[in-house]
């Protein structure tokens, strides 16, 4: 089960971040992600070391942890996606078609003509849609 999506800009700024657990785990699935960035500036800086080609968008399982498995991709804008998901047996490939939804839905909320680029996104049909695509998804 997804429990936390999350779009961050290219300067480290959160511009989206949901969680669809309790709100108990939210301000721990908010750590995760924060967490992650590092994970990420560490596989982007250092490809030689981390085995990902920069020319790919997927960037894979950034760590897995006790509970959760935190998986992250890269936009060409340098856009990260972060998804943090219960299941510990996920392909790689049903991660891959989830992240392209997502990216859609991203590139159709920030292609209003009133959204203001790197700012949060606030719009009410961009936070439905992730809703939709996340419900879509049982990793099983």
């Amino acid at each position: 089960m997804i429990v936390c999506v999350a779009v961050v800009g290219h300067q480290n700024n959160p511009l989206y971040i949901q969680s669809f657990t309790e709100a108990d785990d939210a301000l721990k699935l908010h750590h995760i992600v924060h967490c992650s960035l590092d994970v990420i500036d560490e596989r982007v800086n250092n490809p030689k070391k981390s085995g990902t080609t920069l020319n790919e968008a997927f960037l894979g399982l950034l760590y897995p942890t006790l509970n959760y498995k935190v998986y992250g991709y890269l936009t060409n804008t340098k856009v990260k996606f972060i998804m943090v998901t219960t299941d510990l047996d996920v392909r790689d490939t049903d991660v891959r078609s989830f992240f392209r939804k997502f990216h859609a839905a991203y590139v159709d909320a920030v292609s209003n003509p009133f959204h203001v680029p790197g700012k949060k996104i606030t719009s009410r049909t961009f936070a439905d849609s992730v809703s939709n695509i996340v419900r879509s998804y049982t990793f099983n």
